[in-house]
């Protein structure tokens, strides 16, 4: 600790250079700290029901795999389950083919499982008793500067309706809005159609839903309730699996994309990158100081302790940066969970992430400073103060 004051100066010789780099090792970080935290929360989803309050259930085979309709009323009598609802995903998109809309064919009380949707008692009304009913999210209306009683006109990538075409008409009857102001969840951006009308009006569907949602009785029995449900169906062709609805996202991303792998080869880019250019500026922080570490050896530094000064250093500034870009994605982390409406659990930054960072910094300053300190460690005096 002693020689910090010469560390210190040292790193900061330099100022504008100094910033920049800490500018750009904060970043990496910031995204290290940001991706790891998505990939760790991916990876831990699914392992448990416990707390959750409403469970969906899919195909344990695939999420494009479809259920019976008839398992609804089986999964009623299931002990703690409060309320069964079901969907289907519907695929939409609006004017153009490329402009997606989260769109579900929903049963009749689909959206009573979510308290905090609000939806007026005059339009809910008008939902139940109109076929080609449609409620669409406040973000979408806002958006497009839809309101009740427009025809909305949507096209499926996926399902064509009665007369062969995939091209479908509805009402909008209902605005969806969060039932409390601060309350974010994804129906604001989606739309609801009937089930019936959905089922009735496509060749392919028959009968069969794409998953449930329960709503428990007892949050904490949440465990127990899936395993009950997911016993209703085992060893027979459609055989299902509960979690809760952030972890039934996570496994829809993950059979699109492999997302650890895309983490991982992201950040292998982002820090080769950051050790050529933290490299470059140490080695040319070390140049410029030649002289000065010559006279250091001759008041009698020797020439270790030249070396673990141009290490400490090297440290120093990964870590500086790096603490930095870790604890700005902390702050960031829950912000982007609340901005998801809750789909991706994503924690401030898990403990993993802190020790895998640390680690990467310390890495990274030892070896961007080796080669640096090496030269000085080497660096014979009369020639240094020669050059000078």
């Amino acid at each position: 600790m002693k020689y910090l004051h010469l560390i210190w100066a040292a790193l900061w010789r330099r100022k504008t250079r100094t910033i920049l780099t800490l500018v750009s090792i904060l970043a990496a970080f910031l995204l290290f700290g940001m991706l790891d935290g998505v990939r760790t929360s991916f990876a831990n989803a699914g392992k448990s029901a416990a707390g959750a309050e409403r469970l969906q259930t899919g195909s344990k085979l695939s999420f494009i795999e479809t259920l019976p309709q008839s398992l609804q009323a089986r999964m009623e009598q299931v002990p703690g389950v409060k309320m069964v609802a079901y969907a289907n995903w519907f695929g939409g998109a609006y004017q153009d083919p490329h402009n997606q809309i989260f769109t579900f064919a929903v049963s009749d009380n689909y959206v009573d499982m979510y308290p905090e949707v609000a939806v007026s008692p005059a339009e809910r009304k008008a939902f139940e008793q109109t076929r080609t009913g449609v409620l669409v999210g406040d973000l979408l209306a806002k958006k497009y500067h839809w309101k009740v009683g427009d025809k909305l006109p949507l096209q499926s990538n996926i399902f064509p309706n009665r007369d062969g075409s995939k091209n479908w008409s509805f009402d909008i009857v209902g605005v969806m809005r969060p039932a409390k102001p601060d309350d974010k969840q994804m129906l604001q951006g989606g739309i609801l159609m009937h089930w019936k009308y959905f089922d009735d009006s496509n060749p392919y569907n028959h009968g069969r839903v794409g998953w449930y949602v329960t709503r428990v009785v007892d949050a904490s029995q949440s465990d127990r309730v899936a395993n009950a449900i997911d016993a209703l169906s085992a060893n027979s062709d459609h055989e299902t699996r509960t979690m809760t609805e952030q972890a039934a996202f996570a496994q829809y991303i993950k059979q699109m994309a492999n997302v650890g792998f895309i983490v991982i080869s992201i950040m292998g880019a982002v820090f080769f990158t950051l050790l050529l250019l933290t490299g470059n500026t140490m080695a040319q922080a070390v140049r410029e100081r030649t002289s000065e570490l010559a006279v250091l050896k001759t008041i009698g530094f020797s020439s270790a302790s030249v070396l673990g000064l141009v290490l400490a250093e090297s440290v120093a500034l990964v870590l500086l940066g790096g603490v930095l870009g870790l604890g700005l994605a902390a702050v960031l982390g829950p912000a982007l969970s609340a901005g998801s409406g809750g789909m991706v659990s994503m924690p401030p930054v898990p403990a993993s992430s802190w020790a895998i960072g640390v680690a990467l910094m310390l890495g990274i300053g030892l070896l961007v400073g080796a080669l640096p300190a090496m030269r000085a460690m080497r660096l014979n005096i009369v020639d240094a103060l020669a050059g000078r």
